[in-house]
């Protein structure tokens, strides 16, 4: 199959594996950080792991903003780096930081000043609220560091660099997981914190992540070393520029967050067990979706390179190749998650028989939707945002999130009291309708457009 056969593609495998694989590593790290999380706070009851879940609503929302900003703005990084316009990527790096904090600010104020308030709005179970309060409060620390980590993670990656925040992941992770042991469970003499503890070991991992990539950017990175000096310098002009095709993006991550949020109150209110079965199913299959994640980005900074060098046949030709990838990818992984489900939950977590039962539905039902969601990865933060085609992906999903899954989800949750499997199928649906809505689109090459100013 010459299409996908190595011999005949060996430019695209090349620059696929350099950059996909470390984004993949990355993104399974980040996951296996709230693994490890979800596993250990696990052992101490369905309560603690809901609360930790509605807790981490507000840094999810957050993430995805922000994921939204740095997608927007590495857009740029990777077309002026293709075009080997070096002299802009500072500019734009002044753009995606100077975002990026104010908005991590804003939920840092939230998480810190308000956590109960946030928490009451999702919820109306007081013991849920009285876990997750104090839990949100410790991390919310840790969110202007996650916004300068995400900043220059994004734009190493468009400038073939993604080893670095790798690697801080891994390391991350490392100390993440022998925090947990020894403060949520008190081994060795150290005090049993429970849920506190696990918020301060992913504070303390999150400082740690930060001060290595930044070492790494300021000591062999200088096209992404902005200064204070580059803050001053910076041009209305450029922000106007960048804007234009980044706000889109930004506005199409928040409201998407929004949307699953909303998911998470519907869940929250169908009860414990429900809200449980659902956080510990979203966090198996964020596991796998990595492999989505990194194929849509290097997607992202592949096209995004092509198109900056003004190759856009080359561009058009690897889009195809990433969506052929994605179909396989997706199958694969939704036989390995329903095959799988019934063997690892009772493993890995205490809950109820009831508990069990409903978390093995909800996984398996969530796979028949992954070689959807895989195929949307792609065309969403790959093939449209590549070309700056931003407008028609934030109106794609988003009109099928607010359109089609929010509606399904009260209708089914509050009006129909479907188990929660169920509710979780039928939200599908949405993921469904935007691969079909997206694909004349895709087809049109429309999105296949050079943004930079030379």
């Amino acid at each position: 199959m010459s299409f996908l056969g190595y011999k005949d593609n060996r430019e695209f495998y090349t620059l696929l594996f350099n950059t996909a694989i470390p984004i993949a590593v990355q993104n399974a790290i980040s996951s296996s950080l709230n693994l490890v999380d979800n596993v250990m706070i696990g052992q101490l009851g369905a309560t603690s792991i809901a609360a930790v879940g509605l807790a981490n609503q507000l840094f999810f929302l957050m993430t995805l903003i922000l994921f939204g900003t740095y997608s927007g703005v590495s857009i740029f990084i990777s077309q002026y780096w293709g075009n080997k316009n070096y002299d802009r990527l500072r500019d734009v790096m002044v753009v995606a930081l100077t975002i990026g904090l104010i908005v991590s600010a804003l939920f840092f104020i939230i998480a810190f000043a308000l956590p109960v308030q946030f928490l009451t709005l999702i919820s109306g179970d007081t013991d849920l609220i009285a876990v997750g309060a104090p839990y949100l409060r410790i991390v919310s620390f840790s969110y202007l560091l996650t916004a300068v980590s995400f900043a220059f993670g994004f734009s190493t990656r468009g400038i073939g660099h993604a080893k670095l925040p790798m690697k801080a992941s891994v390391i991350s992770l490392l100390i993440n997981t022998g925090l947990n042991a020894l403060l949520i469970f008190g081994l060795f003499g150290f005090p049993v914190l429970g849920v506190r503890g696990a918020a301060i070991a992913t504070l303390i991992a999150r400082i740690i992540e930060c001060i290595i990539i930044l070492n790494g950017i300021y000591r062999g990175i200088p096209y992404l070393s902005v200064t204070l000096s580059d803050f001053f310098k910076a041009k209305r002009s450029t922000f106007q520029h960048i804007l234009k095709t980044a706000l889109p993006v930004i506005v199409n991550e928040g409201f998407w967050a929004l949307g699953m949020t909303t998911y998470a109150y519907v869940y929250a209110h169908m009860g414990t067990m429900e809200m449980a079965s659902i956080q510990i199913s979203n966090m198996i299959n964020s596991l796998f979706f990595v492999i989505s994640m990194g194929l849509g980005n290097a997607a992202m900074v592949m096209l995004g390179n092509k198109l900056g060098a003004g190759e856009i046949d080359d561009a058009i030709r690897f889009n195809h190749k990433f969506l052929a990838l994605s179909a396989i990818c997706g199958i694969f992984v939704a036989i390995i998650v329903f095959t799988l489900s019934p063997f690892a939950i009772p493993r890995l977590f205490n809950l109820t028989a009831a508990g069990y039962t409903a978390t093995i539905k909800t996984l398996r039902v969530l796979a028949f939707l992954t070689p959807f969601r895989f195929y949307n990865t792609i065309v969403v933060i790959g093939t449209l945002r590549s070309g700056g085609d931003t407008v028609y992906s934030m109106i794609l999903e988003l009109s099928c999130v607010w359109l089609i899954g929010v509606p399904i989800a009260f209708f089914c949750g509050f009006y129909l009291k479907l188990p929660v499997y169920y509710v979780a199928g039928f939200i599908g649906v949405e993921e469904i309708a935007k691969a079909l809505l997206g694909l004349p689109r895709v087809k049109s090459n429309k999105w296949a457009k050079r943004l930079i100013q030379t």
